[in-house]
């Protein structure tokens, strides 16, 4: 079963939840069978803590998201992270409180990196993506380029997340990345396969949204993640496309270098 990973976060939340008493409160690696980042590696990769969401039954509930920073005052994630409480995806001001953290490979450090609030978000009505704009530009961290071209299957792209790494994990203080291989290139959407270090690195609740990019010669994101089978695994994961989107970015975005 295919489920968003922000939706498979907060199935898994509830056991979590009884575990521990609270989520969040055993940090784990984010991406199954991944790397931890070092310092300075991937300083544009965006931790989404999403708070107090309320269901329609007015109970609430914590999760987290991963994305990107695409300029000084915007970052592109999943756009099923921003939703009412009937899970509907929703522009506009966020429902619930929204941070959003980089420029730091570990937030175990509560003065670590960057912090900025999510003030307004626009939705795609291509695929699942959302751009979000922060509450103040972020200086000293340069945004990821936008890809412009169609993806190759084959191509091998890297990609870094905040997320688990098993299907009942919480949400990760360390960032971790892998590699994939491009299985299917679709109108909308790239499907990809582990890589390395293994065949099964895959992306784990919290990961939506987490870029995909190519790292040469300068980074570029290709696609962001949307959902995929309980990691890890060995089959595809469905990441929505950032080249079809364009047009639509750049209306919204103001501030793209």
């Amino acid at each position: 079963m295919r489920l968003p990973r922000v939706l498979a976060a907060v199935i898994s939340a509830s056991s979590a939840v009884l575990a521990v008493g609270a989520l969040g409160m055993a940090p784990a690696a984010a991406i199954a069978n991944g790397v931890a980042a070092e310092e300075g590696q991937f300083p544009f990769a965006v931790q989404l803590k999403l708070d107090d969401i309320m269901r329609s039954d007015g109970t609430t509930y914590d999760s987290a998201c991963s994305g990107a920073l695409i300029s000084p005052t915007w970052i592109m994630t999943a756009g099923h992270c921003f939703h009412d409480g009937d899970r509907n995806r929703v522009s506009g001001a966020p429902r619930y409180a929204t941070t959003a953290r980089l420029g730091t490979a570990s937030t175990t450090d509560p003065d670590a990196g960057v912090t900025r609030t999510v003030t307004w978000v626009e939705q795609s009505s291509t695929n699942d993506i959302a751009v979000a704009r922060l509450d103040a530009p972020v200086e000293g961290i340069t945004p990821i380029a936008l890809n412009t071209a169609k993806p190759a299957r084959g191509q091998v792209l890297t990609f870094a997340g905040w997320g688990a790494t098993t299907s009942d994990g919480p949400p990760s203080e360390q960032l971790y990345w892998g590699q994939v291989s491009v299985s299917s290139v679709r109108s909308t959407t790239v499907l990809v396969k582990g890589h390395w270090p293994a065949k099964d690195t895959s992306a784990c609740p919290y990961d939506s949204g987490a870029p995909y990019f190519t790292d040469s010669p300068t980074p570029a994101l290709v696609s962001v993640e949307s959902g995929g089978p309980a990691c890890p695994h060995r089959q595809q994961e469905t990441t929505a496309r950032v080249d079809v989107v364009l047009p639509w970015v750049n209306s919204v975005v103001t501030d793209l270098s």
